[in-house]
């Protein structure tokens, strides 16, 4: 394929992508595509390769019933979508520069020699403190991770969209209420985790309307 085929394949499937607010419950993602799917986020970049993120499928029916009393954003996506992701951030237990998940995340996961990891240390102390201010308070450290986390939100729609599967990401819910359902699941690693954001995948029920946006000389400004 050439480039401008595959240039145009991808402005395709941003114009196929919407936010699909009912799915058709019959149609179902095959294993092999999702998979497919979580493999775009896994490959996601993120802020000094943390990957401060875990992808939660939720197809029980009974934790989806609870999730949307509790989820205005996603009435008409919890009960149809194919597959319902939870996409939770680590919290600043995991996050902070001199935690053992960063340790074991940087010597062996991306297999930093211990001596240079010792040096980057300093960096990110510096980073954390003083860059960015992010220890500033728990909630802080938890929107930068979430932040990250939406990177690879955004890549696994844009996969999705490249064959075809349709998306929502969802913010409209109850954040302590969701946190509350999800620790009573066990699904938050006893206070490493919280809920980020929430996307559903699927095949849509109907047509949306046309895509509108902005021109793009509203939105960017060169500085030569």
């Amino acid at each position: 394929m050439s480039s401008e085929s595959k240039k145009q394949e991808t402005l395709d499937a941003f114009g196929f992508r919407h936010a699909t607010k009912e799915f058709d419950p019959n149609k179902k993602i095959s294993e092999e595509d999702f998979r497919y799917i979580l493999e775009a986020g896994r490959l996601s970049p993120s802020s000094v390769g943390y990957e401060p993120w875990k992808f939660v499928i939720v197809q029980n029916e009974s934790l989806r019933r609870k999730l949307r009393e509790v989820s205005w954003g996603a009435q008409g996506q919890l009960p149809t979508a194919s597959h319902f992701m939870l996409i939770l951030a680590r919290t600043i237990k995991d996050t902070k520069y001199d935690s053992e998940y960063v340790r074991d995340q940087m010597l062996n996961v991306k297999q930093i020699p211990e001596d240079i990891f010792e040096q980057m240390l300093v960096r990110y102390k510096s980073f954390q403190e003083n860059d960015l201010n992010l220890l500033e308070n728990e909630r802080t450290m938890l929107d930068w991770a979430g932040k990250q986390t939406y990177i690879a939100l955004a890549n696994m729609m844009t996969a999705a969209a490249l064959i075809g599967i349709d998306s929502c990401p969802i913010e409209g819910f109850d954040y302590n209420k969701v946190q509350k359902i999800l620790s009573e699941e066990g699904l938050l690693e006893d206070g490493h985790l919280a809920i980020s954001v929430m996307a559903a995948f699927g095949y849509r029920a109907r047509e949306p309307r046309p895509k509108t946006r902005k021109q793009l000389e509203d939105i960017v400004q060169w500085v030569n």
